[in-house]
């Protein structure tokens, strides 16, 4: 690659816009004709098999739903937003779920979480934040390739136990980006440098996420369903405490960051071994407007600490932050918007609008039956993964609290069955619905993919061995760190 001396500066308003996607060359008509006519034929193949006794008509038809959908997202044969709007339509039209069911989860509280904290992102390319920041990272870590994505993937990790993954990796995106560009490597090049980095970004945060119990909705979730399970068969709810929490999975978390930077650079290693033409510059005192936007950011934050006492979902909290970005003038609504990655976002809630729909009509719930029975009188390793990468592939479908709440009023009553302890079978869950193997599956990913740098094939190339590791990894604490403290894996 040919030496570029640009230094690395605020981009202008027309050198980072980060709702552009990979343009990759135009497809043929015949080439979009084919991978449609595919997508149809296999769900019309779902469709046109006979109902099972333990599904609904609808559940049935969210299926076959489903299979086209996930086809024309991973072929992109049309852009992957029109797709997603056809999610709602489709399960209208079919008659799976009605109006409401179809189009709300669009905009439910989670998916406008997500709207708010991609904004952030912008916020902080806006004001020079996210130069300021990635200054000193530089300067910690060095231009090195390798030192400075491990010192990355482990930071994103560790961060992403105390903080929400998509904060982490909307600061993390927004920081690199700006140096991608003044190294010349803009989206849809086919550069692998930034799709090494921005792949890496998002994995190794969604891997630190169920670290301790406020890293994602999902841990409180599973400890509640096991308190009610347990109290429910013996009288006697087990309840795990935050810092009980903490010793059984932080640890854990810090061997998926690290396997996480592994797989990422092992499959998608960059020929650059530096970060070359990327100088160095001290941004020098903050700006008011740097300042004021920092202090709304750590607002936020101990605002969010504080969801226990307040009540307020994180949502509420991040709308009250947009309005001190913009309110006092620091930046423009309409800036945001205009660099706002509309697409990705709509995807999201499609993802969302479809998981909500396979625990309505009972499709969630027919998989986890016809496919969790197979672990029976299988091995403890066997039986461990087969649950994780149940709960991995659900959560590729679905938000990872939601697959949660479908899998474990199923797996807890079958433990004894699977001769395992439900604390066990309830840990395991935070974890391995945090491996994702599809962008849609959480938001960390759509932030980064929004960045326009690599394509859905490029993620599940490296997602899904990912995924498939880091499940080992969870597999092997669990038979092995667990019980040397006290928690019984199998």
């Amino acid at each position: 690659m040919a030496e570029n001396t640009q230094e690395l500066k605020k981009p202008g308003p027309n050198e980072l816009v980060i709702d552009e996607h990979p343009e990759t060359p135009p497809q043929s008509g015949m080439s979009i004709i084919i991978k449609c006519a595919i997508a149809l034929a296999l769900g019309i193949f779902v469709y046109i098999l006979p109902t099972p006794d333990n599904l609904s008509p609808e559940g049935h038809k969210l299926l076959a739903l489903l299979v086209t959908v996930l086809v024309l997202w991973i072929s992109e044969a049309i852009p992957i937003g029109v797709t997603a709007l056809c999610v709602g339509a489709g399960m209208i039209a079919l008659k799976i779920v009605g109006r409401n069911d179809a189009w709300t989860p669009y905009a439910n509280p989670a998916v406008m979480f997500v709207l708010m904290i991609i904004m952030f992102g912008v916020v902080l390319n806006e004001v020079g934040l996210a130069k300021r920041m990635m200054y000193h990272l530089l300067k910690l870590a060095g231009t090195n390739v390798k030192k400075l994505s491990f010192i990355l993937a482990v930071g994103c990790t560790t961060l992403a136990t105390i903080l929400h993954d998509a904060t982490v990796t909307v600061v993390m995106v927004f920081a690199f980006v700006p140096v991608f560009m003044a190294m010349g490597m803009k989206p849809g090049q086919g550069h692998k440098l930034p799709k090494f980095f921005l792949m890496l970004i998002p994995m190794a945060a969604s891997a630190g996420g169920f670290g301790t119990m406020i890293g994602g909705g999902r841990n409180p979730l599973a400890l509640e369903i096991l308190y009610r399970y347990t109290n429910e068969t013996t009288g006697v709810g087990k309840v795990i405490g935050f810092m009980e929490y903490l010793i059984i999975q932080f640890p854990i978390s810090l061997f998926t960051g690290v396997a996480t930077w592994a797989v990422v650079y092992l499959l998608f290693r960059p020929e650059e071994k530096e970060l070359v033409g990327v100088k160095l510059e001290d941004p020098g005192p903050m700006s008011t407007a740097e300042l004021g936007v920092g202090l709304v950011f750590l607002g936020a934050f101990v605002l969010w600490f504080l969801g226990d006492i307040t009540g307020w979902h994180v949502s509420v909290v991040a709308a009250m932050a947009m309005v001190g970005f913009c309110a006092p003038g620091w930046v423009s609504f309409k800036t945001i918007c205009d660099k706002f990655p509309w697409e990705s976002w709509i995807v999201f809630g499609a993802g969302v609008s479809l998981g909500l729909a396979m625990l309505k009509t009972g499709a969630g719930q027919f998989l986890a039956e016809s496919c969790l029975p197979l672990l029976e009188g299988q091995g403890s390793f066997v039986t461990f993964f087969g649950l994780g990468f149940f709960g991995s592939f659900l959560s590729s479908l679905m938000s990872n609290s939601a697959a949660v709440a479908l899998t474990l009023p199923i797996t807890l009553p079958m433990a004894d069955m699977l001769n395992m302890s439900p604390v066990a079978v309830a840990l395991l869950a935070p974890i391995t619905t945090s491996f994702i193997m599809l962008v849609i599956g959480c938001p960390p990913t759509i932030i980064a993919y929004s960045a326009g740098y690599f394509t859905q094939v490029d993620f599940i190339k490296v997602a899904v061995p990912w995924c498939i590791t880091l499940l080992v990894i969870s597999v092997a604490a669990a038979l092995l760190y667990w019980p040397m403290i006290g928690v019984y894996g199998g």
